[in-house]
Parts: structure tokens; C-alpha cells; sequence
């Protein structure tokens, strides 16, 4: 981490997905960064041990099922008022069901959509009711690089984070004139547990052909020659939540190692 201990000292911000990966190092880069953060997600006991890992105050824990409206609208309310007014919401919270499309049932296109991008709708919409009042604050989702470019097995998850990617430059359009600021990152393939999932039992080779491409699946390699750390999509977020992003908004901000060649 580059950015200064301080340089959200005061900030509250909101977490989903927090109980790992791309979730967890989102939480731990925000709260190194002086930042409030609670952590929301279906695990609880994931989001407890990371809370347990910080001093105390600086993570709150807390349990969430994004796909249920009313108990986001009621955990941004019981924030708001035990916690403090939210700067910053970070919509991480995702899943994946990998399957080619005549294989895919509809109970995992649902769960997908229920999750990518009903989701985000529930968390922004509750919290950007209160950021416009107030005139300030951050909103980023973290969407996928599969938004923009096609994969094969992947055509729920792809859809899905494109719907999250363009209701968030929606609302970044809709919300400009608050001051409120709303920015996508867009992660290529980085080791967490949603992309080992994609893997066989030899993680080395795996890694090696997601590095090196896959010509059968249409699919180029990575051109930096590596895969992402959680802690490099994290970097992002801070980023554009900062004030050194302070005139970026409705923004797609790819952190893939140029995998997708920016198509």
C-alpha cells in the first residue's frame, strides 16, 4: 500500500463480500488507510475473524445477504446511525456458476443475478439516498473483465457484472450533481477462491495457462505475465475512493494485466 495511513482518516466506509478475497483486502487497504470499515457479508464468522485481526472500532462486522432489500435497507440504517454517516461503499459481494449456456439451470442464473446485480442495486440505492442528501461520498463496484469481453462458461457471471457495470455509470450520471462519485473496477483473473474454483487439481498448470492463454477457448493470456493479488484490485479501490480521484467518475477502471487488451 502507497497511499498515506491517514488519507481517509474520518471515513466510514461499507464493505460487501468482505469474508474473503477481493472483499477482505478491500476492507484491511481502506482501514490501513485510516477509513471506519464494516465488513458485510453472508459469512459471518469470516467477517468476525477479520474484524478480530484490527484494533478495535476500525472493522465492524457485520452479517448481510445483499439479495434481501430490506435487511440492506435496514443494516445501512443501523450504520448510519450507530456508526456514522457512510463516505464510501464498496459493492464486492459476487458469485460465480460457471457453465456453457445449454447446461446452465435457471436456479444458478437467478442465484447470479440475485447476487452480481440485484445486489449492487439494493446496497447503492440505500446508500446513495443518503450520500445525495449530504452531498458527498464514494461508490465503487467491483465488476469483472468479462463485462466487456465474452468467455465461454461464463455467460451468466459476464452478464451479470455488465448490468452492474452500466447501473453504476447510471448512477454516477444520475448522482454527478451531488458531488457523488461512482467508479467501476473492473479485475481480470486474480487468486482468490472464486478463480481456483476454474482450476484443476494442479493450481501451477492452471495458473500457467490462464497466464499463457487459452487458444480453445478463445481466450488471450496476461500480457504482464501474471495474476492478480487481491491486494492489487484493493489499490484500485482506494484509489478512486480518494480524493486524488476526486474528478473521476463514471469510470471503468480495468486491473486485469491487460488480458483483455482493452476491447
Amino acid at each position: 500500500m502507497t497511499a498515506s495511513t491517514r488519507e481517509l482518516a474520518g471515513r466510514t466506509a461499507l464493505v460487501t463480500g468482505a469474508g474473503q478475497g477481493i472483499g477482505e483486502a478491500v476492507v484491511r487497504a481502506l482501514a490501513a488507510c485510516g477509513a471506519r470499515v464494516v465488513a458485510a457479508d453472508r459469512n459471518a464468522d469470516g467477517v468476525q475473524a477479520l474484524a478480530d485481526g484490527h484494533a478495535e472500532g476500525r472493522v465492524l462486522a457485520r452479517e448481510l445477504d445483499v439479495t434481501v432489500a430490506p435487511a440492506v435497507e435496514a443494516l445501512v440504517d443501523d450504520v448510519e446511525r450507530t456508526v456514522g454517516p457512510l463516505d464510501i461503499l464498496v459493492n464486492v459481494a459476487g458469485v460465480m456458476r460457471p457453465a456453457p449456456v445449454v447446461d446452465l439451470t435457471d436456479a444458478d442464473w437467478a442465484e447470479t443475478f440475485a447476487v452480481n446485480t440485484d445486489g449492487v442495486f439494493h446496497t447503492s440505492r440505500a446508500v446513495a439516498r443518503r450520500m445525495s442528501e449530504r452531498r458527498s461520498g464514494c461508490i465503487v463496484t467491483v465488476g469483472s473483465n468479462a463485462a466487456g469481453v465474452p468467455r465461454s462458461s461464463m455467460a451468466a457471471y459476464a452478464a451479470s457484472k455488465a448490468a452492474a457495470t452500466m447501473f453504476t455509470k447510471c448512477l454516477g450520471l444520475e448522482l454527478a450533481r451531488s458531488q457523488v462519485r461512482c467508479n467501476v473496477v473492473s479485475p481480470g483473473s486474480t487468486d482468490t477462491a472464486m478463480q481456483r474454483q476454474l482450476w484443476s487439481d494442479d493450481a501451477e498448470a492452471s495458473a500457467r495457462r490462464v497466464i499463457d492463454g487459452d487458444p480453445e477457448a478463445y481466450r488471450v493470456g496476461i500480457p504482464l505475465g501474471r495474476i492478480a493479488a487481491p491486494a492489487d484490485i484493493a489499490d484500485a479501490v482506494v484509489f478512486l475512493v480518494s480524493d486524488r480521484a476526486r474528478h473521476i467518475t463514471m469510470h471503468d477502471l480495468y486491473v486485469d494485466g491487460g488480458a483483455t487488451l482493452r476491447a
